[in-house]
């Protein structure tokens, strides 16, 4: 959709990362916590986390951009192993948040296209994330995309509300098969990425 442009993460970026991050929390997610997320946001999206998960390796962050509005954010783990499979072969899926103002408006069906041709790209076989299990609409979205569950598990977290701990891990195995509509550097620091 050429309306929709991804583009990889740069240091002079992360102050607009985390305040599109906490926006797009703020919308989506307090209803899942006791304190309205508060505590969540302030250890997850402050710049010294934020910078630490960045400068990772492994990490990849993506920003998410609607008729040149930064609308939210991916973020990717290479190598992050999932049961059953070695750790190379696996990409998780970790975040992608968009702000409320454009849900629907195909963003998110766009970063899961970038996220699987970006792990065809980096020779990964297996995409993976994790979904509440309260969240149906959520989980259909990804299986529209692919994706399968494979898994399940409640979450140890105190602060959040017990209806909500329930968890699906879901896969894509990833096919040898098609072209890939993006062109993605290899490092997630560079400048750009461009639609092919």
């Amino acid at each position: 959709m050429k309306d929709i442009i991804i583009s990889p993460c740069t240091k002079g970026d992360l102050p607009d990362l985390i305040n599109i991050a906490i926006t797009s929390y703020n919308e989506h997610y307090t209803y899942l916590w006791h304190d309205g997320g508060m505590q969540y946001v302030k250890q997850h999206f402050n710049y010294h986390t934020i910078l630490r998960e960045w400068t990772d390796p492994k990490s990849a962050f993506f920003m998410l951009y609607y008729q040149g509005n930064l609308v939210g954010f991916l973020k990717l783990i290479n190598d992050k192993v999932l049961k059953g499979y070695n750790q190379e072969e696996c990409l998780e899926l970790e975040r992608v948040y968009i702000i409320r103002a454009v849900s629907g408006s195909g963003i998110g069906a766009e970063a899961v296209r970038f996220t699987l041709d970006y792990a065809r790209q980096q020779g990964k076989r297996i995409v993976w994330l994790k979904a509440m299990d309260s969240s149906p609409e959520v989980i259909q979205f990804y299986e529209r995309s692919g994706f399968r569950k494979c898994a399940t598990f409640v979450q140890d977290t105190p602060e959040m509300k017990e209806e909500f701990r329930g968890m699906h891990v879901m896969k894509h195995v990833l096919s040898e098969a098609g072209v890939s509509e993006y062109t993605v550097t290899a490092s997630a620091n560079q400048e750009e990425v461009s639609l092919a």
